[in-house]
């Protein structure tokens, strides 16, 4: 286990292939955290694919643990660049749980990727957040620079069979 560090009774946990529970219950508090438990428990991955994720190296899980309950949480991808010889940092996922918000758990998991992204090299974190999501943009104003951009999602083509 790599601990990054603490925010009162927390401890940070960078996840790896064999924390499948800790992303499982990871994925549990994410659906209770966006009101969304069918995207994030109603096709779970096996815990085969979860263990070859957490090992891969592009792909960053973070859980924040009050006595061994995951009541915070940071997914990212480290993008590599074509133009120069660095990466970028995309922070996919990042909740709180309910009971445990305004407690600092949210900023302590980006520094702890912040460290991480320091550590790697990579030249900036981004991450994006909804119109109306006032807590995570108050979040991302306190600690980065906002650009007002427009993001599009655009379907893949059918597969034929």
């Amino acid at each position: 286990m790599t601990i990054f560090g603490s925010s009162g009774d927390h401890r940070l946990h960078e996840l790896g292939p064999d924390d499948v529970d800790l992303m499982e219950a990871m994925n549990t508090m994410f659906g209770e955290a966006f009101e969304d438990a069918e995207v994030y428990g109603g096709a779970r991955p096996s815990r085969t694919y979860l263990s070859r994720l957490l090992g891969r190296p592009h792909f960053i899980a973070m859980a924040a643990l009050d006595a061994g309950t995951v009541v915070g949480g940071l997914v990212a991808y480290e993008l590599e660049k074509f133009e120069r010889e660095r990466s970028e940092i995309y922070i996919y996922d990042l909740a709180v749980a309910a009971s445990h918000r305004r407690c600092g758990i949210a900023t302590a998991l980006i520094d702890a990727l912040r460290a991480l992204a320091a550590r790697r090299g990579a030249y900036v974190i981004f991450v994006q957040a909804d119109h109306g999501d006032d807590p995570a943009i108050a979040l991302y104003d306190k600690l980065g620079v906002r650009e007002d951009v427009l993001h599009f999602d655009i379907a893949p083509l059918r597969r034929i069979s």
